[in-house]
């Protein structure tokens, strides 16, 4: 299999090269494995993430026993060519622990917030999606849920409103609190719906770098 940028890459002497994977999504590093050119073919035939297992000696796929697959969307490669970075899509957790990532464990005492930007909302709209089965007087989401589409609209209205009036009116603080407050409820509104918040950040990079003249003509509206 010809592939572009392979004469590039400085294997071993076991005629390998680490690979850390990273979260498409959220930018979150998942894991870190050792790939051979045939681990390389395979992720970019098949779309899915092969390593190679020094322990075992042989090509491996992973997921093919626990069903957490990673979707290949992109590989690059360090400035050196000894380095191979994957960007996927997890379909689960990446660590055999069971933990999202392998790197979950602190070193030294150095720790970071929770993850921002897409990774907290991700982390949000999966527990949006979980309170579907709780009971609605145990969760407030579970009690918008209740309400169907009109119940959760309303909340969106007010919220909607409190935000304008906080814009006009009040501090950067009050600010922050009514859009994030509006935001939570917009989610809740996608999540009920049954919908991907995977699907807003795909909307966010196809409009990127268009001007809103062009977005208005590619939907066939006529420009201001």
């Amino acid at each position: 299999m010809e592939i572009k940028g392979i004469e590039d890459i400085k294997f071993d002497s076991a005629a390998l090269v680490p690979a850390v994977a990273q979260d498409v999504d959220t930018g979150e590093v998942l894991m870190m494995a050792y790939m051979d050119r045939e681990a390389i073919e395979k992720s970019i035939s098949t779309g899915k993430a092969h390593y190679y297992s020094r322990s075992r000696k042989s090509l491996w796929l992973k997921g093919e026993t626990s069903g957490n697959f990673q979707d290949v969307r992109a590989m690059y490669y360090d400035c050196d060519g000894d380095t191979i970075l994957l960007m996927v899509k997890p379909m689960g957790p990446a660590c055999h622990t069971g933990n999202r990532t392998c790197f979950y464990r602190t070193l030294g005492g150095y720790s970071h917030e929770r993850g921002a930007g897409p990774a907290i909302l991700k982390e949000l709209f999966r527990i949006l999606k979980e309170r579907r089965n709780t009971p609605p007087e145990k969760s407030y989401v579970s009690s918008l849920y209740s309400k169907g589409v009109a119940g959760i609209l309303e909340k969106v209205r007010e919220e909607s409103g409190e935000f304008i009036e906080a814009a006009e009116k009040k501090g950067d603080k009050d600010i922050i609190h009514e859009l994030t407050d509006l935001w939570f409820h917009t989610l809740v509104l996608l999540s009920y719906k049954g919908m991907e918040i995977e699907d807003v950040f795909k909307e966010f990079m196809r409009r990127f770098g268009t001007s809103g003249i062009e977005e208005k003509m590619s939907r066939g509206k006529k420009g201001d």
